[in-house]
């Protein structure tokens, strides 16, 4: 059996175990996120993905705040926090920016095409 030093309690020992189980959870999510964002198969699935790993990766720096007793770490979550929300308002900017260019080649080639413009509708 394991014996206890002088400065730590068995309590200690409890929220340690705790929080390295919660640190290896956390990882393999984070590792599942990121299959998800490469896959895909939708832009809104990699979106998704991509702010959850960031989210995810906030709570692991806090948990490893509380693991290291460190407070400075809090700050660094905040600042990663402002990062990963500029990160994902640009991604998805970018993502509706070739949505649109997609839409105008279509119509584009449509009124190209004949001037007919969606057939998916059909005649009623």
């Amino acid at each position: 059996m394991m014996q206890i030093s002088k400065g730590i309690t068995v309590l200690d020992k409890v929220y340690h175990g705790m929080y390295i189980t919660v640190l290896i959870l956390l990882a393999l999510m984070l590792f599942s996120c990121l299959i998800r964002a490469v896959r895909g198969p939708r832009i809104a699935d990699r979106l998704v993905a991509v702010n959850m790993m960031g989210t995810m990766v906030m709570v692991i720096i806090s948990v490893l705040a509380l693991l290291l007793d460190q407070g400075y770490l809090i700050d660094i979550c905040l600042i990663y926090a402002m990062i990963s929300f500029l990160a994902v308002n640009v991604i998805s900017k970018v993502y509706l920016g070739v949505y649109v260019e997609k839409q105008q080649a279509s119509e584009e080639k449509d009124l190209k095409d004949g001037g007919e413009g969606d057939k998916t509708y059909g005649n009623s």
